[in-house]
């Protein structure tokens, strides 16, 4: 029997080109054949349009440094509040308070060293009271407060817990009385004035004239290199603020020593020398220059003063200070 073209059924698995896949029902699908047909279909969920903002680098950085700057203005004001402050304080006050309870606390104060410093200066730069908290203590604050006292040249100051203070200075040395018009002040090899009474210090050598105090150490020194003549000195009355005037044994009628501005240390050795081997002082010579380094100019209490060469014999010399 002969085929018919309408007697070939060509399915779907049979055309040419095309692979049967295997059948799969997905859930939804299956969801979707069992719900009826008339049931309405659920909304798909609307998504929202995204903002996308395109920037170049430096834009970022420039925002990035607007931030930065919003940050630091922000903390700065409330740093300048004051709040921050008064929140630490507040904190720091209870600790230290919570350790004066336990025991840690200012019991005992001990000072060494003072002899004219008064002791109402030293109370008021410790500023410290029995009971307070020793570890609130600034111990650097009280060494600069106790050092600018004027009759203190060095201090150290230390907790010794847990309830002792213990304060030692080295007060400032007299080593002159200085005059200002009529007055007279104890000051140190520092020029410094030291306040207080002069008693047990009225043999202290005498220092006068203008920028005296502040050569006090540089006249010392000189002094120094002739210790026996150095112990004679009654008075130096500085000159122009450029030299000195020596005066040896009594400071009205003693012998004057009229020193160089230059070569200093030099002239007074010659005066040390001189007064070794001529003893110019006991032979009623009231004046002696130095000034000129190959001369001397020598007055005496009956004479006008007298030039005399440096490198006369002694006959000489002696004969012409008569």
């Amino acid at each position: 029997m002969r085929l018919s073209p309408s007697d070939i059924v060509i399915t779907a698995d049979d055309r040419p080109g095309v692979r049967r896949a295997p059948r799969q029902i997905s859930a939804k699908r299956e969801t979707a054949a069992a719900a009826p047909a008339n049931a309405p279909r659920p909304k798909a969920k609307r998504r929202l349009p995204r903002l996308r903002l395109a920037m170049t680098p430096l834009q970022k950085l420039a925002g990035a440094g607007l931030l930065a700057t919003a940050v630091v203005v922000s903390g700065m004001a409330l740093w300048h509040s004051g709040k921050p402050q008064r929140l630490i304080h507040d904190a720091g006050t209870a600790v230290l308070a919570w350790t004066a309870e336990t025991g840690f606390q200012v019991a005992d104060i001990t000072v060494t060293g003072r002899r004219r410093t008064p002791t109402d200066q030293l109370v008021a730069a410790l500023g410290a009271r029995y009971g307070d908290p020793i570890l609130g203590i600034d111990i650097a604050a009280v060494r600069a407060r106790v050092e600018a006292l004027p009759s203190v040249r060095a201090a150290a100051i230390e907790r010794r817990l847990p309830g002792a203070l213990h304060l030692s200075i080295v007060e400032r040395e007299p080593v002159a009385l200085w005059q200002t018009d009529k007055s007279f002040v104890l000051v140190d090899r520092d020029g410094r004035r030291i306040p207080g009474a002069l008693e047990g210090f009225e043999d202290l050598p005498l220092i006068v004239g203008e920028g005296a105090p502040s050569r006090t150490d540089e006249l010392f020194t000189l002094l120094a290199a002739e210790p026996e003549l150095a112990a004679r000195v009654k008075a130096a009355v500085r000159v122009g603020n450029r030299r000195w005037n020596i005066k040896l044994d009594d400071v009205e009628k003693g012998l004057e020593a009229r020193l160089p501005e230059l070569d200093t240390e030099a002239a007074w050795r010659r005066l040390a020398e001189l007064e070794k081997t001529r003893a110019l002082s006991g032979k009623q010579i009231t004046m002696i220059d130095l000034r000129i380094p190959d001369r001397l100019i020598l007055k005496s209490a009956r004479e006008p003063a007298v030039n005399t060469a440096s490198a006369a014999p002694p006959a000489a010399l002696a004969g012409r200070e008569r």
